[in-house]
């Protein structure tokens, strides 16, 4: 939900934020952050864990974090995002405050409150920043949309029970009714 917008909005805006309130610069507009349920930061923590120990056992220089992490897509003065994980393989990329530039790998949790934002809004800025693949993760559908924007654009949706292929890391599948055990 787009907060009141007092004119446009830029990156002094974001980081002068109340303490303790979340919220997206998209576009110079500020979008308030619900707190999360529980099967999101659930899925976020599971998520999490998975891709670090994979890179960490392929002794892989990539890393990932997860929300909250500012991520200034096209390195502008009017777009931050906090994707709920970010994986960035281009350290110059990283600064003290995030990321500066598209992150490799975007995984967005859905909310009721989030979901016009994740498969639209979101969809269109990831893949026009340069972000390689994007997943939105659907807890009440139980599924699992997935975009690759390498090469030939690839979309595809997945149940929570299927094995489902990380296009950046060959390898690397991820069932997520295994994490939810």
């Amino acid at each position: 939900m787009a907060l009141p917008q007092k004119q446009v909005y830029t990156s002094e805006d974001y980081w002068n934020l109340p303490e303790g309130q979340r919220a997206e610069l998209i576009d110079g507009k500020l979008y308030a952050m619900a707190p999360p349920y529980r099967i999101h930061q659930e899925l976020v923590g599971e998520l999490y864990s998975t891709i670090h120990n994979y890179i960490h056992l392929k002794n892989g220089f990539c890393k990932v974090y997860p929300a909250p992490f500012a991520v200034n897509l096209t390195a502008n003065d009017k777009t931050w995002v906090e994707p709920d994980i970010s994986v960035i393989c281009d350290k110059s990329k990283l600064s003290d405050r995030g990321c500066e530039g598209a992150p490799d790998w975007i995984i967005e949790i859905v909310s009721p409150s989030s979901s016009r934002m994740d498969y639209s809004v979101k969809l269109f800025k990831y893949r026009t920043a340069g972000v390689r693949e994007y997943w939105i993760v659907n807890p009440l559908k139980k599924v699992v949309q997935t975009y690759s924007f390498e090469g030939e654009e690839d979309s595809n949706a997945f149940l929570f029970d299927e094995e489902i292929p990380v296009h950046i890391f060959n390898g690397l599948t991820i069932k997520v009714s295994e994490l939810l055990q």
